[in-house]
């Protein structure tokens, strides 16, 4: 069955997630699993588990899954090298 939900995979230039200079922090306590930042998220980076997750190696720090969270769950912060 095709769907238009992407996951994500290693590129050319190796994982995405490489370059960031923005990076989602995730606070639990807050989420309330509307999964507006799994169904958002252009990269197919963010898992559906108990809570969602994301996984740091494709993620490119858009900050859609951000935008996108009705109870700001998702805060973008300046990312650490």
């Amino acid at each position: 069955m095709k769907t238009t939900i992407s996951y994500p995979e290693k590129a050319a230039m190796g994982k995405t997630g490489s370059w960031r200079v923005f990076r989602p922090l995730f606070h639990e306590d807050k989420c309330i699993k509307c999964w507006r930042c799994w169904i958002f998220c252009p990269e197919g980076a963010i898992s559906r588990n108990e809570l969602p997750s994301i996984n740091y190696d494709f993620c490119k720090g858009c900050g859609v899954c951000a935008n996108e969270c009705p109870v700001n769950t998702i805060e973008m912060g300046r990312e650490e090298k």
